[in-house]
């Protein structure tokens, strides 16, 4: 079935997530485009961790890619934020391709760190995912992915970030609270580090 006709799935799990884009990714190369059509254009949460996920392998160190991830971590955390029904991106980013060559291995990377979160994942600290805390979570995602561009100048920090909002969407995912909490640890590092750099200026 093509993407453009496959129904809309269910994930629950950042495994079934790295897997399904490594089966997407097929030969040559495959487009934001595809991935959001064969994840479905109302998955905001698994189409909001891909990105996320992308920031944690190497491929963060390809220039702009962390600044495009960021984009479209903004872009997908505010409308879910906002109440809509399905993901709307920009044609320019729908449209840029990454070669299958070059992010299957790297998904292929974080499936053991991807399948250890899985296996301790239940449902905890739930008032996290009701209001008024709810909206705090898109909103962290959203102000993340803002200031992604700016990270490319700080060593690690773009890959500090995905895992945290790798961390918040996998809360919102499994209603596990505790990792929206963990999230808190990367970002703590990320603030050490822009703090460090300031400073030496």
């Amino acid at each position: 079935m093509s993407p453009a006709t496959a129904p809309e799935r269910e994930f629950h799990s950042l495994t079934e997530i790295v897997q399904q884009t490594m089966e997407e990714a097929g030969d040559g190369h495959v487009s934001v485009d595809h991935l959001m059509a064969s994840f479905g254009h109302a998955s905001f949460v698994p189409l909001l961790i891909l990105p996320a996920l992308v920031l944690i392998t190497p491929l963060s160190g390809v220039p702009g890619l962390s600044t495009l991830c960021g984009l479209i971590i903004m872009m997908i955390a505010a409308q879910q934020l906002v109440g809509h029904t399905r993901i709307w991106l920009p044609g320019w980013i729908r449209h840029r391709q990454i070669a299958s060559a070059r992010l299957q291995p790297a998904m292929a990377k974080v499936l053991p760190l991807t399948r250890f979160i899985d296996r301790t994942a239940r449902e905890r600290l739930t008032f996290l995912f009701k209001r008024p805390f709810k909206w705090l979570l898109p909103l962290a995602c959203v102000i993340f992915g803002a200031i992604m561009p700016l990270m490319e100048f700080i060593p690690f920090s773009s890959s500090l970030i995905g895992v945290a909002v790798t961390l918040i969407a996998f809360s919102i995912l499994t209603r596990d609270g505790i990792f929206a909490l963990l999230a808190l640890v990367p970002l703590g590092a990320v603030a050490w580090g822009v703090t460090s750099v300031l400073s030496s200026l």
